[in-house]
């Protein structure tokens, strides 16, 4: 398969990140199929030009690629291995991309198993640079598998990152998106806490942006999201709760690992709070409600 032909891919989870991916691949002249159980998502994509699978073995029989967008590694293994799973559709000629953001040791165990049992490959590519960045083909993705996998994933990715890197053996993207997840977490905290003292400060805090670029303190968090902010714009870009998923499993690997985790320790506890708040569903400018003492 060269560069410019289709490519055949199978998308399972039309979530906000799935339906960015496949809307995505759709407007870049990827055949794509699409399943989810909630048919309503579905047909948003099928209205797009997406076809509707009758499952997901139906979904990866049509598919020489087929890409997971799901929340957690018990919804993976379900999907992967259940009845009228993947493994129902799998063979040697296809390759299993996953993007959601799972434990590194159970994503080397299930590529393991689905390799034994059918032969497909698999290669875990979690992401950073969420809906907005699928949508405009600029995602970072850390991946991990055998490099030849790598490669030929790279026929899909192309079409949706602007950076994409093998990290290392199955797995090792997955750990990759828990350090990154360290950085996000960290970093949006820090903008929320640099925002509400800018305005106890009388400072325009919409401008921290502009005045700080190309500075040490500058990134793609301050830029993106310090202004909508201080906006208190709490429009949907992520889940408050996808990123304590994540946290949860950083900190299971650090305990594994017995790596000191001290700060990160404190910003998963503040995104328990705002869980227990009930502001799970939402964007993580919540934070600010959190620091305006608003959460009632």
């Amino acid at each position: 398969m060269t560069d410019t032909q289709a490519c055949r891919v199978a998308v399972i989870g039309a979530g906000i990140m799935g339906s960015a991916i496949a809307a995505r691949l759709i407007e870049t002249g990827q055949t794509v199929t699409v399943f989810d159980l909630d048919k309503e998502k579905v047909k948003a994509l099928t209205d797009k030009g997406a076809s509707a699978a009758a499952s997901v073995a139906d979904a990866t029989r049509r598919s020489d690629f087929v890409i997971l967008s799901l929340n957690h590694a018990s919804i993976v293994r379900a999907v992967v291995f259940g009845p009228e799973g993947i493994s129902a559709g799998a063979d040697a000629t296809k390759v299993l991309i996953d993007m959601s953001s799972i434990d590194p040791a159970d994503t080397a165990e299930m590529a393991g198993r689905l390799a034994r049992e059918t032969g497909m490959k698999w290669v875990d590519c979690p992401l950073s640079g969420g809906a907005p960045g699928a949508l405009g083909g600029r995602l970072t993705i850390m991946a991990g598998g055998e490099e030849a996998d790598f490669e030929r994933a790279r026929t899909v990715m192309q079409h949706l990152a602007r950076n994409y890197t093998l990290m290392g053996g199955s797995g090792a993207g997955q750990t990759t998106k828990l350090i990154n997840q360290l950085f996000c977490a960290v970093i949006f905290q820090a903008v929320a806490e640099a925002t509400k003292l800018a305005e106890a400060g009388g400072v325009d805090a919409a401008s921290i942006p502009a005045a700080l670029a190309g500075g040490r303190a500058d990134s793609s968090i301050l830029q993106e999201f310090m202004g909508k902010f201080a906006a208190r714009d709490y429009t949907p870009t992520g889940r408050i709760d996808n990123m304590l998923k994540d946290l949860d499993s950083l900190q299971a690997f650090a305990l594994k690992t017995k790596t000191p985790l001290p700060m990160t320790g404190q910003v998963v506890e503040i995104h328990r709070l705002l869980c227990a708040a009930g502001l799970g569903a939402r964007d993580s400018s919540e934070m600010m409600r959190l620091l305006d003492g608003d959460l009632a």
